[in-house]
């Protein structure tokens, strides 16, 4: 395959022979250049895209949409009271899979069954894979988390349910607040809401969001890591070695162990998808429709405007009047008193009217992966959300119309052509296929992961 060497940033020069050029706009001579090396014969499209990039970014070209290595630490963004280490990346991968962490259960034959994977696992884009994830009290797996069901022969409050979809943790590294409402974070976007901190444990002050929802969530979600643990299950050599200037009386806890699993998930990147590639310079690595689709994202459907940078995602919360979990076979309510407050999403933390309905932007990388779609999981596939997104007609009427979001409502028509383009790119342009990298062959335990439930170690050949 002929590679080409040029440089990236406003514009891109391509040579194919000694005299034959195609250029782009003029260089920017204060501009800081990229050197890449790029395979295959750059189309016209390469270039019109190359193009598009440039212009929605201010000039920064590809680099701007690139995501680091996942063992690049100085490149991946972190909180500064957690540096990234490989230490507590190995310790975090499997804290995060072990089923033995679910020590904590309401019914005691729940003891070990469930783990954070249970509702944020590879097979599903590290989604539930189903409209509501379950971790205590679900049973069942199939192939990527849709046969999981409520156990229906326990208490309803004994289940552990999530009140809203569950997010994937792909790229939670360019997240600086967690959950859809963003309540958990204790720096940036977060700065100011400190009178609504309510739920937020004193351990988890002043760390990132990803920091406070690993510290948080094993209190939430009925976990128990410890010293006991850490003996039993063979951990504590793992521990030494992520947290070696801990003192040992303070090194075998749930801060730590909430430390490492923030570590692990912030380098959980899909950095692999056909895109990054497309973005490091393998022009096959998209299709042409899948180019267009692309064109159409950074273009006329102005997917942009909310889903840009590394992980496509501004960080922000919009309204876009989609439907919120009810009371049916696929969903559950337990908590109704603050059911309320969970569907006004980041106005049911920040208490602010001009807040409510809005939810936080979602990465769409391995979108397809996971089944389900929209905060509430209305949608069933890619296109239904990018045609409600493109019609503007919202789903809830509860949402009134000032409160929706501009990008709403001011999308031009597209053709059913460039709808499907643009479904192709965000279904396989964005899909990572090999997030398993990211999955230990096996956990300290021994147990089935991501459940250790009787039906999920049969639907996982677990025996």
């Amino acid at each position: 395959m002929k590679k080409i060497h040029f440089f990236v940033m406003i514009s891109v020069l391509f040579s194919c022979d000694k005299d034959d050029y195609i250029s782009l706009p003029e260089m920017d001579q204060n501009q800081q250049f990229i050197s890449k090396t790029y395979s295959g014969e750059p189309t016209e499209l390469d270039i019109k895209l190359l193009a598009k990039l440039d212009s929605v970014s201010d000039g920064a070209g590809v680099s701007f949409f690139m995501l680091p290595d996942n063992d690049d630490y100085n490149s991946i963004p972190q909180d500064p009271l957690n540096p990234i280490t490989a230490e507590k990346v190995e310790l975090g991968k499997l804290l995060f899979h072990e089923t033995a962490t679910g020590g904590n259960p309401k019914t005691s034959s729940n003891l070990f069954s469930y783990s954070c994977a249970s509702c944020h696992h590879a097979a599903a884009g590290f989604s539930a894979g189903i409209r509501q994830g379950i971790g205590e009290g679900g049973v069942g797996f199939g192939t990527s988390g849709e046969s999981r069901v409520f156990n229906n022969i326990i208490p309803t409050n004994d289940i552990d349910i999530q009140p809203i979809r569950s997010p994937t943790i792909l790229n939670v590294a360019y997240q600086d607040v967690m959950l859809w409402n963003g309540q958990f974070g204790g720096t940036g976007t977060n700065e100011g809401t400190e009178a609504n901190w309510t739920n937020i444990p004193e351990n988890a002050l002043g760390f990132q969001g990803v920091e406070v929802q690993a510290l948080k969530g094993q209190d939430v979600h009925r976990l128990l890591i410890d010293k006991k643990f850490a003996k039993n299950f063979n951990y504590k050599k793992l521990f030494n070695k992520a947290f070696r200037d801990i003192p040992k009386e303070d090194r075998y806890t749930r801060e730590t162990a909430g430390l490492a699993i923030a570590a692990y998930e912030r380098t959980v990147l899909p950095n692999q998808s056909p895109w990054q590639q497309w973005l490091q310079g393998d022009f096959g690595a998209l299709t042409n429709k899948e180019k267009k689709g692309a064109r159409m994202f950074f273009g006329k459907a102005k997917c942009f405007k909310c889903h840009t940078g590394p992980a496509l995602n501004d960080k922000k919360f919009h309204a876009l009047g989609m439907g919120d979990f009810d009371d049916s076979g696929s969903a559950l309510v337990i908590d109704d008193t603050n059911f309320p407050n969970v569907k006004r999403g980041r106005g049911g933390f920040t208490n602010k009217p001009r807040d409510y309905y809005k939810f936080k932007t979602p990465t769409l990388y391995n979108l397809i992966d996971n089944g389900v779609f929209g905060h509430g999981g209305t949608f069933t596939s890619v296109r239904d959300v990018v045609e409600y997104k493109l019609n503007g007609i919202p789903e809830n009427i509860e949402v009134p119309e000032e409160r929706l979001a501009n990008q709403f409502t001011n999308v031009q028509n597209l053709t059913e052509n460039q709808i499907t383009n643009l479904v192709l790119f965000i279904e396989n342009g964005l899909r990572d296929p090999n997030l398993m990298r990211y999955v230990p062959d096996h956990v300290n335990s021994e147990n089935c992961i991501p459940n250790n439930d009787t039906q999920s170690r049969i639907d996982l050949g677990c025996y």
